[in-house]
């Protein structure tokens, strides 16, 4: 994996120094829908086909992406296929969105909630999770009925577990210490 990240690093910068910094979420989406197709491996297995043109796999990821593409997400297409490198899009993807992240002062959110979240809750957690982190939050949130009740919530490398779930186990760690 560390190979891959290393592939992708390159082609991520180049990106995000070749656009406009107010350009860079609908570049990231476009990125984002190019890595979808690309992620998956009947197109790894065209694209990889030497009989297969360039130009022709170029064509076929744009219409599976189903997403209006500007030049900067059609001329990364474009190179990563001559250089053979389709299966790195989406880890340029998840570096490109990182890079436009760091930029802007945000990070990603991941809550997992054991019941689902309506609007007005989740504003209040995010501004509190936003004075906890010290940072603005993008947060996704997503339901996982076995945390029992609570949420966890990843940033980065940091987790912040309030839910049931954990608190059951710190308890069965304490009790058969």
């Amino acid at each position: 994996m560390a190979e891959l990240a290393t592939i992708a690093r390159p082609y991520a910068e180049a990106l995000f120094k070749a656009i406009a910094p107010n350009d860079a979420a609908a570049v990231s989406e476009q990125v984002n829908a190019l890595a979808a197709v690309a992620g998956n491996e009947q197109v790894r297995q065209f694209a990889d086909n030497p009989k297969v043109p360039p130009q022709q796999v170029f064509e076929l990821v744009t219409a599976a992406a189903k997403a209006f593409l500007g030049d900067g997400a059609k001329n990364l297409l474009r190179t990563v296929i001559d250089n053979g490198r389709l299966a790195a899009l989406p880890e340029i993807a998840a570096q490109f969105h990182a890079l436009v992240n760091a930029r802007s002062g945000v990070s990603d959110a991941s809550v997992l909630s054991a019941f689902p979240i309506d609007a007005a809750q989740l504003q209040q957690v995010v501004a509190s999770l936003e004075k906890r982190f010290g940072r603005k939050l993008k947060a996704s949130v997503a339901v996982d009925p076995s945390l029992i009740g609570g949420i966890r919530v990843t940033v980065g490398d940091e987790v912040l577990d309030t839910s049931v779930k954990a608190r059951l186990e710190q308890m069965k760690a304490v009790l058969s210490a």
